[in-house]
């Protein structure tokens, strides 16, 4: 398998001035657009919409936070209203952090996983399923 990587911004609705941009992990298996709780600053005050436990690639159980309205554009797609998810995330060997784009992201812009090309692509009809 192999890892496609896109550039993101998330902006505060609220304060439109606080925004944050990023390369992402595409993630199918994530629900939410994740970020590291130590951003969430950076986004400045955003309404705390619920707590959660969740479910980690290595099968531990954290605690996060859903948190919102924001912005998201995915590079090369629409910009769309959404929660994120903020999550304790340890940064890799080089002190960065993975944020993830999650499906419920991936269909709202809507935008397809690439598997051969390695990259996200346009949908090209709306699924009302």
């Amino acid at each position: 398998m192999g890892r496609i990587v896109s550039p993101v911004t998330i902006t505060n609705y609220a304060d439109p001035a606080r925004l944050l941009t990023c390369d992402a992990l595409v993630d199918t298996g994530a629900a939410h657009m994740v970020l590291p709780a130590a951003w969430r600053e950076k986004l400045g005050r955003l309404e705390l919409v619920d707590t959660v436990t969740i479910e980690t690639a290595d099968q531990r159980e954290v605690s996060a936070q859903i948190c919102g309205p924001v912005r998201v554009e995915v590079e090369g797609f629409r910009a769309v209203s959404t929660d994120v998810l903020f999550l304790e995330m340890r940064p890799n060997q080089r002190g960065s952090y993975e944020p993830l784009i999650g499906y419920l992201v991936l269909e709202a812009i809507p935008a397809a996983v690439d598997m051969l090309g390695h990259r996200l692509v346009p949908v090209k009809h709306f699924d009302l399923k």
